[in-house]
């Protein structure tokens, strides 16, 4: 019933890694056509983490303007960092709007640019400060560690059922 798009430098220990990922997908005509199929029906859900996010965004999931680029501080970063849920509306986050959590995130290309296309429901995780009440306070570096936009780190599709996360 779901999709796991995994992470870890799962295309290779190589800078854009997921690209490879994507050109295989593209270029392969059954593989695209039977996933294609897959995201579209209503009973199946996806959920790509840092490569994973990487390959649905170039796959245009949630949009062609959407994009992940190279962090503004040119560096991998690696680090404990908080988040908040900004849309509990969606099968992922069910209900927890507000609430804050740590998570660990690891890479070099994380900056998602092109957020202003997204509707607001779409914009359902962004970095935030842990010691700040304020969950739709836009936080910079280093909390942000990538610089994205709207401080997401995290897009949901508009149906709710396909997540992409850094």
């Amino acid at each position: 019933d779901g999709l796991v798009y995994v992470g870890g430098f799962s295309n290779g220990d190589v800078i854009e890694s997921s690209h490879g990922w994507y050109l295989t997908i593209k270029h392969n005509k059954g593989l695209k056509k039977e996933l294609d199929k897959f995201m579209l029906r209503e009973d199946k859900f996806s959920l790509g983490v840092c490569n994973g996010c990487q390959l649905m965004v170039k796959n245009k999931i949630f949009g062609n303007e959407l994009k992940l680029t190279k962090n503004i501080s040119n560096k991998f970063e690696s680090r404990f960092l908080t988040v908040s849920i900004q849309n509990g509306d969606n099968i992922f986050f069910k209900d927890m709007e507000g609430m804050k959590f740590g998570i660990w995130v690891a890479h070099g290309e994380g900056r998602f640019v092109g957020t202003n296309t997204l509707d607001k429901t779409q914009k359902v995780l962004v970095y935030s400060n842990p010691q700040d009440s304020d969950n739709n306070c836009l936080v910079a570096y280093p909390y942000n560690p990538n610089g994205s936009e709207d401080g997401l780190a995290g897009v949901v599709s508009l149906d709710g059922r396909h997540l992409a996360m850094m």
